[in-house]
């Protein structure tokens, strides 16, 4: 274990699809807010660095020598750009130095979402800056496997990893990243497998993503599974790209895809998911100025696999629970439109065939409880 002076807080856990569920079960009428937030939960947009708690930040950065400009991190997030809140991230990040800091967060991130509902999820971490500074790879994914590990004996939710490419590194690095990777799951090295897959993020004007096709060849070739932050702030012909040239399975973002209407057509009839971000895009890359302008909405009605996640929840004052209790009142969806974008989150995962079923059926027979115990009958 870890972190064994974080266990045995809080109230007796109940069972969950990976084992102890951090969600106490609750007797008496529930808001909507309160349903959605024990509605179990699959995320498969979450950036580990941006789920650190603030306290967490400012001890590792004391431990560590990291000078932060302020002693209240709140005060650094507040974004008018995406660049501007990738200065922050940057930031935030360079607190991380050793594996038991990797153990540490991964830990506190997997069991902070588990309260919210979050039973499963797949998350990236970006690792450019570390590597270039000379941290090995492979303490990175070992530190985060042994934090991975124990919170899901200790929360019972399940997380894997996706190492993210990180634009601003250009593509060599890309590259070099994925071999790292890929020699480190060859060797079985200390939790490699808990890597299932390679994403690339970062600011996305004035980058062609074709130029990181080597990157996703390799990654292909070796049974990494492949997605790309993209349509955030670039054009749906990027979006066609990383489909296209990249090879990617699933979209991250995908705010542009519904501005080529033939695209938007495939991307629905072929089940390409989207994972969207709705509070991000408002709070991060100041897209829209509010949660009712968001896409979203208009994406599922086109058909497209458009599934509901946090991004950077420590930095926008967020869970997976309040994302969906956002969603949720900001267009009008009832608990079972809910429940429907739950169930999307799964078939939109790279789970293995069995453990979807296990968790599709887990929502569903919590759902029907919860449901019975919601104050006002969903339509």
């Amino acid at each position: 274990m870890v972190y064994p002076e974080m266990r045995g807080s809080g109230p007796a856990p109940t069972r969950g699809p990976h084992g102890p569920s951090a969600l106490p079960r609750r007797r008496g009428p529930l808001t909507m807010a309160d349903a959605l937030d024990r509605l179990p939960k699959v995320e498969l947009h979450c950036h580990l660095e941006g789920t650190m708690r603030p306290s967490t930040a400012l001890e590792l950065a004391r431990r560590n020598g990291v000078r932060l400009p302020v002693d209240d991190l709140s005060q650094l997030y507040h974004y008018r750009s995406l660049d501007e809140f990738l200065r922050v991230f940057w930031l935030v990040q360079s607190v991380l130095v050793t594996r038991d800091d990797w153990a540490r967060l991964a830990y506190e991130s997997v069991t902070d979402a588990a309260a919210h509902g979050r039973v499963y999820g797949e998350l990236f971490f970006t690792p450019a800056r570390h590597l270039a500074a000379g941290t090995p790879l492979a303490d990175i994914v070992a530190g985060l496997a042994d934090g991975l590990r124990a919170a899901q004996i200790d929360a019972g939710s399940r997380a894997v990893l996706i190492a993210d490419i990180d634009r601003a590194f250009g593509p060599a690095a890309g590259e070099q990243m994925v071999a790292e990777l890929v020699e480190l799951r060859r060797r079985r090295s200390g939790g490699a497998e808990y890597v299932v897959g390679i994403g690339m993020d970062s600011t996305e004007r004035g980058v062609d993503p074709v130029a990181f096709a080597p990157a996703y060849r390799l990654a292909r070739a070796a049974g990494l599974r492949r997605t790309a932050h993209q349509g955030e702030n670039s054009p749906a012909g990027a979006i066609r790209a990383v489909i296209d040239v990249l090879g990617v399975e699933r979209v991250d973002h995908g705010l542009s895809l519904l501005d080529d209407p033939e695209l938007t057509r495939r991307v629905a009839a072929e089940r390409i998911p989207l994972t969207v971000c709705p509070s991000s895009n408002i709070r991060i890359a100041n897209a829209y100025r509010t949660l009712t302008e968001h896409p979203f909405p208009v994406m599922r009605e086109a058909g497209v696999l458009a599934t509901l996640n946090t991004d950077d929840p420590a930095m926008t004052e967020l869970d997976l629970g309040r994302e969906y209790s956002a969603v949720a009142a900001a267009f009008g969806y009832s608990f079972d439109d809910m429940v429907r974008i739950a169930l999307d989150g799964v078939e939109a995962s790279w789970l293995d065939p069995g453990s979807r079923a296990t968790i599709r059926a887990y929502i569903l027979d919590t759902a029907a409880g919860l449901r019975q115990s919601l104050r006002a009958p969903s339509r």
